[in-house]
């Protein structure tokens, strides 16, 4: 059984899926013209490199608040086309439920593991 965290694992699947939102958002934001081109690709591009290398550093001092603020950023950038602000809530819906449900499996996973016992009941008499 591994020992990484379901936390992390949890989300960095959040971060990688979000990033593709990002790059396509990216290509939606330049095909609407929402601003100049250059500021529309590098922003868009940057942000999505940031999300798909954040994986890696997850698990470090901070981490997890660094995803929070990723998410954060994420919700005020979308508020420049209406449909993606839909997408980014329920992105941040899922990175929620990561960082809860990855934490609970993780604390219920350390509990199980320092319990380390288990109880072997035989019935060996015969039923007359």
């Amino acid at each position: 059984m591994s020992n990484r965290s379901v936390r992390r694992t949890l989300g960095s699947m959040v971060l990688a899926f979000e990033s593709f939102v990002v790059f396509f958002g990216t290509l939606a934001a330049y095909g609407l013209q929402v601003a100049d081109g250059p500021v529309v690709w590098g922003f868009g591009l940057t942000f999505s490199a940031i999300l798909i290398l954040t994986p890696g550093y997850l698990g470090k001092p901070g981490s997890y608040w660094f995803g929070w603020a990723l998410q954060v950023m994420l919700l005020v950038v979308s508020f420049m086309i209406p449909w993606i602000l839909l997408i980014a809530i329920i992105f941040v819906g899922f990175w929620g439920w990561a960082m809860i449900a990855g934490y609970t499996i993780d604390l219920a996973k350390k509990n199980r593991a320092e319990q380390n016992t288990f109880e072997i009941k035989l019935d060996l008499e015969e039923n007359k």
